[in-house]
């Protein structure tokens, strides 16, 4: 499964930005996908995921302002970021995890500043 990132870019605080995730094969059969984000300085953490059956999960930062879906027909991940802050600046990656392997797709940068 090979993952392509897109949709970062600058923006000012309290602004939105969409992240796209176009995976080469089916994501119907990858069995939980999501996005992992690294600031300069700091270790990877997990922003969102969702399985194949649709549960998500959300890093306690990002809950309310962040929404993860997918959609199957078209396999593609989205990551819709509302409220932006500073603190969101980040390189974003697109993971995915299934029969035992993680994938990972190139980043895209957001950066949030005035």
């Amino acid at each position: 499964v090979q993952l392509q990132a897109s949709g970062g870019g600058l923006v000012q605080p309290g602004g939105s930005l969409r992240l796209s995730c176009a995976a080469s094969g089916s994501i119907i059969y990858i069995n939980r996908i999501g996005w992992y984000r690294q600031a300069p300085g700091n270790q990877r953490e997990l922003v969102a995921s969702i399985s194949s059956t649709g549960g998500t999960v959300y890093a306690d930062s990002v809950k309310g302002r962040f929404t993860i879906s997918r959609d199957n027909a078209e396999n593609t991940l989205f990551l819709q970021m509302n409220s932006l802050k500073p603190g969101d600046t980040a390189v974003y990656y697109c993971w995915g995890y299934t029969n035992g392997r993680n994938y990972w797709g190139q980043g895209t940068q957001v950066t949030v500043s005035s």
